[in-house]
């Protein structure tokens, strides 16, 4: 777009407008005003923050585990502070501290993973709908901007502008379509996966240190639930 000319060339009020304003118009229509509301925040997140590594995860559940059959479950509850930037972790391990029912533990934390799996689905099913409304814009635009072209044929002024907006609407809509929607849903679908991953084993490995069992036994069930490229070997 630079070296072909000027860049300016590529920017148009009205076909901006119509692209942008139509897509969030019938996005919107389609979805409820909390989950468009919401949805900024969720694809800002998607898109700069860093998901857990869930085999490191895995591995700082199991020297927890470790450190529980050394001094006990309640030796715990001095390194909770340790983890207030991962609010999950901490809260399967303050559960598991305070010798809640290992039944109860598996019941609040899936339901938590399975809240906040939803919540980040409704709002990929949200830019994916954005991903397809966006080129139907862009062609709604063309229509518009050829038929002010075309009903203005007499007057060589005016053409310039109807066939800026016929053209242009189709390039924003493919380009906010393919390029920023599209991607962004894929991530923030791909995101969610490892954070379930990492929600799981954060849940396991409290369900683990709540029975008091063996961590060699905890390995060994974590690595039945990570992929083979995340699986680990803590005690060999």
């Amino acid at each position: 777009m630079f070296f072909g000319g000027s860049a300016t060339a590529f920017i148009d009020i009205p076909a901006i407008l119509i692209v942008v304003g139509g897509t969030f118009g019938v996005t919107t229509i389609c979805f409820s005003l909390r989950e468009m509301g919401r949805l900024p925040r969720i694809a800002f997140k998607a898109l700069f923050h860093t998901v857990p590594d869930a085999g490191k995860t895995a591995l700082h559940m199991l020297r927890l585990a470790e450190l529980s059959r050394k001094r006990g479950i309640l030796g715990l509850d001095q390194i909770l502070e340790d983890f207030n930037d991962e609010p999950f972790m901490q809260k399967a391990v303050a559960m598991a501290v305070d010798g809640i029912p290992v039944e109860e533990i598996h019941t609040v934390l899936q339901r938590e993973i399975n809240q906040t799996a939803d919540r980040h689905t409704r709002s990929a099913n949200v830019l994916r709908k954005a991903a397809e409304i966006a080129p139907a814009m862009g062609l709604i635009g063309t229509l518009i901007g050829l038929v002010q072209m075309l009903g203005n044929l007499d007057d060589p002024a005016s053409i310039g502008p109807g066939l800026a907006v016929a053209l242009l609407t189709t390039f924003y809509g493919a380009v906010l379509g393919n390029m920023v929607f599209a991607p962004l849903a894929a991530k923030l679908e791909r995101n969610t996966a490892e954070e379930t991953l990492v929600a799981s084993v954060c849940m396991l490995a409290a369900e683990s240190v709540c029975r008091k069992e063996n961590p060699r036994r905890l390995e060994m069930l974590l690595n039945a639930m990570l992929p083979p490229a995340k699986r680990i070997q803590y005690f060999n």
